[in-house]
């Protein structure tokens, strides 16, 4: 039987962060059996400049794109950053059979949907893709340009590499799931031990960590996936896409640092883009590169 309870991190977890002073924004979606749930997200700079959706990965939440923000805000674009349900300031379902790669599809709909989002530049890494890339697919008169970084969008038709198949055994069966020092050891300049608190805020304890735990176990490795289906269909507009995307993938990302070339080679909206590599960068390139790349991302939003 699924356990129902839904998880609600304590408020004073988020006092005094490091250079994450944004106001909260909430709205409802849809949980189905679980109800309503609460969904944080960050809506910074003037309602109607250009929509700038930063999407996050595992296990991280909006505190990734805090250097991000300011320079895009600064270009006059609105920024919007969500935590996914189960990350961040939002509910946290405390059971992992709660979570699918087709409910995240679905909750960041019904958000799009409420906010009534159009004319998106979506900036995506990791699960931020996963997941963004199918909302593009599937939503596509709401998208107009893509900047992906250190993502994919897996159909478990190719083998996920060495790299990735060792995470997810780890995420599935370590006692502990430290999720601040995983991100700590997915950048290449390294965190401060404020910044690695930060990313700890959202999980007082491991009953709060379903979310993050489930992600990994999530991506499709297998042709007969779940997801597999949904995701070669999302591959076939991503193929005729012919709307601007932006690469920017990372030099020190060792589970996805080689993947733009199948963007490239896939998405014909890659041609003609001026691509570049994020230098010095580990997976969590926002970390490693952040205000660089709110600058490169706002150019790109309004150019």
């Amino acid at each position: 039987m699924t356990d129902n309870t839904v998880l609600r991190t304590p408020e004073a977890r988020f006092a005094n962060l490091p250079d994450y002073d944004f106001e909260p924004n909430y709205l409802s979606v849809d949980g189905g059996v679980l109800g309503e749930l609460r969904m944080h997200y960050l809506d910074e700079g003037p309602n109607d400049g250009p929509v700038v959706l930063m999407m996050h990965g595992e296990p991280t939440w909006s505190y990734l794109y805090r250097h991000m923000i300011p320079p895009v805000v600064a270009a006059g674009c609105r920024a919007l950053a969500p935590d996914f349900i189960g990350f961040g300031k939002s509910d946290k379902p405390a059971d992992r059979n709660c979570y699918s790669y087709q409910a995240h599809v679905d909750w960041m709909k019904d958000w799009i949907g409420q906010l009534d989002l159009s004319g998106i530049t979506l900036f995506c890494q990791d699960w931020g893709g996963l997941i963004g890339l199918r909302l593009a697919a599937e939503m596509p008169d709401r998208f107009d340009k893509i900047m992906a970084g250190n993502t994919m969008l897996p159909t478990g038709d190719h083998h996920p590499g060495d790299a990735f198949l060792q995470w997810r055994e780890f995420s599935q069966k370590s006692p502990e799931f430290r999720i601040g020092g995983i991100v700590h050891r997915g950048t290449f300049n390294g965190l401060s031990e404020a910044e690695i608190a930060a990313y700890d805020a959202p999980f007082p304890d491991e009953s709060y960590k379903a979310g993050a735990r489930a992600f990994p176990a999530l991506v499709p490795i297998t042709p007969d996936d779940p997801a597999s289906s949904a995701n070669r269909a999302a591959w076939e507009v991503l193929k005729n896409w012919d709307k601007p995307f932006l690469t920017c993938f990372a030099d020190k990302d060792m589970i996805l640092g080689g993947a733009w070339k199948i963007l490239h080679k896939l998405i014909p909206g890659c041609a003609g883009q001026d691509h570049f590599t994020t230098e010095n960068a580990g997976h969590f390139l926002q970390e490693d590169a952040g205000p660089m790349l709110g600058e490169r991302l706002a150019l790109f939003a309004k150019g």
